[in-house]
């Protein structure tokens, strides 16, 4: 069958937890550590091969990297062995919510700093990668960091106010723009994507005068790192369509929120009518942009992981029949991570984490979850377990459309 090639190997994507916020009641945090991700990258990597998955999205944490401007990139070695043993292409996120202990985010001296190190990340791994193109995500989240960073105080610079929250969002946005070109200085043919939340808030219905506030949180606000990334706000920050590249929008169940003036909003409760379809989300922010799309990040929790994947996948494909150009469906995380406010597995990763006696974490993948997404690999007609050279034969996206079209999904509004 003829068509355009994606831009990766397999449909379906994952990656690994990677936060190393400050974060308000403990100090640094080192989420790989947590996971001890980098202690098990061979396993993780190997889990991942297994599963017919060639693209991980991998972070390299800034804030242990970048010592007044001089770099040692050696934490990440691990990742890179794993990743050419197995077959498996890299996102490289280079800054996941954490940032030096030494910089203020609003100072002159951020971007140029984050600009220099993004350099310098990009020199190092390009020269030891076993497959390219690359692939980066420079500022992780700019929306989603503003506002736990900049409006709730969850982590630094431990902001309480909105007017705080849009300045952080723009300095990450100044910085992340500045990272994109001095990265293309030295990899020319690099691809970006850019990752936000989709979301969607609603007034409460006792408060309708509030439904301004809510449609500018969704349409306004959400979308404002990708308008000045793109060159649609603030021209002045030196954004373009090819600075913005490739747009990845992350989904999750508390995406629908009703508002609350204070905030964080209250997610909606599953059979909401005010639930909206995931596909018209992902048309309506493919279409502000017209850029190639993926699902960036996407999980269930527990034992509702399998019907999640079920939903996501359905609506993806709705939002294919209806002219997305869709590339790929990331299932985030592939292993489990703690809940950031109380430690907790959160249970929603490809494979589940146990403590042992000894205090290694072990990986457990949770069947039902592996079986759904076999399921949708056969029906996508896509590869279950990498063969030999996985990057030989990128997806085909008119398998996706010609699939999309045999599935046949309806836009659910229960999708939640």
């Amino acid at each position: 069958m003829n068509g355009r090639q994606a831009l990766f190997p397999t449909f379906f994507l994952s990656g690994f937890e990677c936060s190393t916020f400050l974060w308000k009641d403990a100090g640094r945090r080192d989420l790989c550590a947590e996971t001890q991700h980098q202690l098990h990258a061979d396993e993780d990597y190997r889990l991942l091969r297994s599963l017919g998955i060639a693209v991980a999205r991998e972070g390299i944490p800034w804030p242990m990297v970048d010592r007044r401007g001089r770099y040692c990139f050696g934490c990440i070695d691990a990742f890179l062995d794993a990743q050419r043993r197995h077959d498996i292409l890299p996102i490289w996120d280079l800054c996941h919510y954490g940032y030096p202990d030494d910089l203020d985010p609003f100072g002159d001296d951020f971007a140029p700093r984050f600009a220099a190190y993004a350099r310098a990340a990009a020199e190092y791994v390009t020269a030891r990668a076993h497959h390219g193109p690359a692939f980066f995500t420079p500022m992780n989240e700019i929306t989603f960091f503003g506002y736990m960073a900049g409006e709730w105080g969850w982590a630094a610079p431990f902001g309480r106010d909105r007017e705080t929250r849009r300045r952080l969002t723009l300095a990450m946005c100044k910085a992340d723009i500045a990272a994109v070109k001095a990265i293309r200085e030295v990899v020319p043919d690099a691809r970006m994507i850019h990752i936000d939340p989709l979301i969607l808030v609603v007034p409460p219905r006792d408060r309708p005068d509030l439904a301004d506030e809510a449609w500018r949180e969704t349409y306004d606000d959400a979308f404002f790192a990708f308008d000045v990334i793109g060159g649609r706000r603030h021209p002045e920050a030196g954004g373009a369509p090819d600075v913005l590249d490739i747009v990845g929008f992350n989904n999750y169940s508390f995406g629908q929120m009703e508002y609350r003036p204070e905030g964080p909003h209250a997610a909606l409760e599953p059979g909401d009518p005010r639930i909206r379809p995931l596909c018209d989300l992902i048309e309506e922010g493919w279409k502000r942009y017209g850029r190639p799309t993926i699902v960036a990040e996407t999980s269930g929790l527990k034992g509702g992981r399998p019907d999640w994947l079920n939903d996501v996948v359905s609506e993806s494909l709705a939002a294919v029949n209806r002219g997305v150009d869709l590339h790929g469906i990331c299932l985030f995380p592939a292993v489990d991570m703690p809940d950031w406010h109380n430690g907790e597995w959160l249970h929603n990763g490809i494979a589940d984490l146990e403590r042992l006696p000894d205090g290694s974490l072990m990986r457990t993948p949770y069947p039902p979850y592996v079986e759904a997404l076999r399921r949708w690999q056969h029906r996508l007609n896509r590869v279950t377990e990498l063969d030999a050279v996985p990057y030989d034969s990128p997806v085909n996206l008119a398998d996706i459309v010609a699939a999309a079209k045999a599935v046949a999904p309806r836009p659910d509004d229960d999708w939640h």
